[in-house]
């Protein structure tokens, strides 16, 4: 494919992918196939000679398109937003296009030096500690990590480092293995399974803090399994809080967990990954004070604010902390420039050596939305979120089973676990609305988020009547 091809070809990419989108309520949201399905419809080899451009577009509808997942779909209210705009898509595209690989300063200026900013800009927009920010005299500072889960380990594993020289700068008899032994780290009950899998892969023992009636961890349940495991020889020294839980989107109390983290020598690592975003709303801000105690901080833009996936903001309150734990320099990814102090080299900052230039999306989204527009948005899904749960409150059959705080509605039929898994796997096959369930307190309840940016109060109303006719049926099925 030469340039004047590539240039006909990606007008026509643009309006495939517009047409997709503008038309994406007409496609069942979620796929009707049987696992294998792919393999039968596509040869068990790669071809010899070049095919047709028009043959492969003719087999992403018949080959791709039957086993998608419509994510972007109005009628898709499963996990947490994938967010998609049409900037984002566009400085995707210049971002493949450049196809930089940016681990170090030298490798390209703009790639890290943006992203420097664009955290920042951030930062600013979330009202963080100035000691958060790069461009302060603080010691802090952000990075663009690929997912939530891998700032966790970073975090993780960071804290794991700095406990053990803390440890051995006082005992210098002490050995690595023997220190590891006996470190404990901590999280909610109510955490995603990626802070339990970071423990995992971080070689360090994780326990689970029980949490109170709205799902959330306080200060005193965390002292109280503190001192316990002090007592028993143990040494803890991590926490992850979460801000917005998977399960029902509930917030730990970090003002009172702040304090517990920092007497105790724990660093404390704030997961918002999905909720974070909502907190450049004046209204939502509180949501965030306690956020002064934490050593990092984590959302995911690729959320709820418009930049695609992946984009998932994480940053430090010293970064000596982060990049003291993981720095080499070979030979080949030396520069002049390295040891001048204005310049970072992110590959310090991150588990892979490689980056693309992600922050590209960030500018592209924040300067075509502005701060008021990306609010408009968080604004508009809490609504929607609002008329769901009026919706459902408002039908005796059903119950609301978690405060409904941003976009998220965990709800009920009122009966038992089997009726509302059945209730689940009819909504699943009828394939017009997409949701997946959780479980709170021992009782099965699903989940409805808010998911895409095309989602309006009509999809939200017609959603509803689908759910209430299939719970009809159910209840009539049952009933003979």
């Amino acid at each position: 494919m030469n340039a004047a091809e590539f240039r006909r070809r990606g007008k026509e990419m643009v309006d495939f992918v517009a047409d997709y989108l503008e038309n994406l309520e007409q496609r069942p949201v979620y796929p009707d196939v049987e696992p294998g399905y792919l393999q039968s419809l596509i040869p068990t080899e790669a071809p010899l000679e070049p095919e047709n451009y028009e043959e492969i577009m003719k087999d992403v509808e018949r080959v791709i398109m039957p086993g998608i997942t419509h994510w972007q779909s109005p009628y898709f209210y499963a996990y947490f937003p994938a967010a998609s705009s049409y900037p984002a898509m566009l400085a995707d595209m210049l971002c493949g296009a450049i196809g930089c690989i940016g681990f170090s300063w030298a490798a390209s200026p703009a790639c890290t030096e943006l992203e420097t900013v664009m955290l920042d800009w951030l930062a600013k927009m979330l009202q963080l500690p100035a000691s958060f920010i790069a461009g302060t005299h603080g010691h802090g500072g952000g990075v663009i990590q690929g997912t939530a889960s891998e700032a966790t380990l970073m975090s993780l594993l960071a804290a794991r480092c700095k406990a053990v020289r803390r440890i051995q700068s006082v005992n210098p008899e002490k050995s690595e293995p023997e220190i590891l032994n006996k470190l404990v780290s901590y999280t909610s009950e109510q955490s995603h399974s990626s802070v339990e899998r970071a423990g995992l892969i971080g070689g360090v023992m994780m326990k689970k803090v029980p949490t109170d009636s709205t799902y959330a961890v306080t200060g005193d349940m965390l002292k109280k399994i503190v001192e316990k495991d002090k007592e028993a020889g143990l040494i803890p020294f991590y926490f992850c809080a979460t801000l917005g839980t998977t399960a029902s989107c509930a917030f730990d109390h970090i003002s009172e967990l702040g304090p517990v983290c920092n007497e105790e020598n724990m660093w404390m690592h704030v997961d918002a990954a999905y909720a974070g975003s909502a907190f450049i709303c004046p209204e939502f801000r509180p949501l965030l004070n306690g956020i002064e105690f934490a050593d990092s901080f984590n959302l995911n833009p690729h959320k709820w604010l418009l930049i695609n996936f992946d984009c998932s903001a994480m940053w430090v309150k010293k970064r000596h902390d982060l990049i003291g734990a993981f720095k080499l320099e070979p030979l080949y990814l030396r520069h002049e420039n390295q040891e001048s102090g204005l310049v970072t080299d992110y590959r310090h900052w991150q588990i892979p050596l490689g980056r693309r230039f992600r922050s590209l999306k960030m500018w592209f989204v924040f300067r075509i939305y502005g701060l008021q527009g990306l609010q408009a948005h968080i604004r508009k899904q809490v609504g929607l979120a609002k008329e769901f749960e009026s919706l459902v409150r408002a039908d005796k059959r059903f119950e609301i089973c978690a405060d409904v705080i941003m976009g998220l509605i965990c709800f009920r039929l009122k009966g038992s676990n089997e009726l509302n898994q059945n209730l689940l796997k009819k909504i699943t096959k009828s394939r017009e609305i997409h949701l997946v369930p959780c479980h709170l307190s021992g009782s099965f309840v699903l989940r409805f988020a808010i998911c895409s940016r095309t989602t309006e109060s009509r999809h939200i109303q017609k959603a509803w009547r689908h759910i209430t006719q299939l719970t009809f049926e159910l209840l009539q099925d049952s009933i003979r």
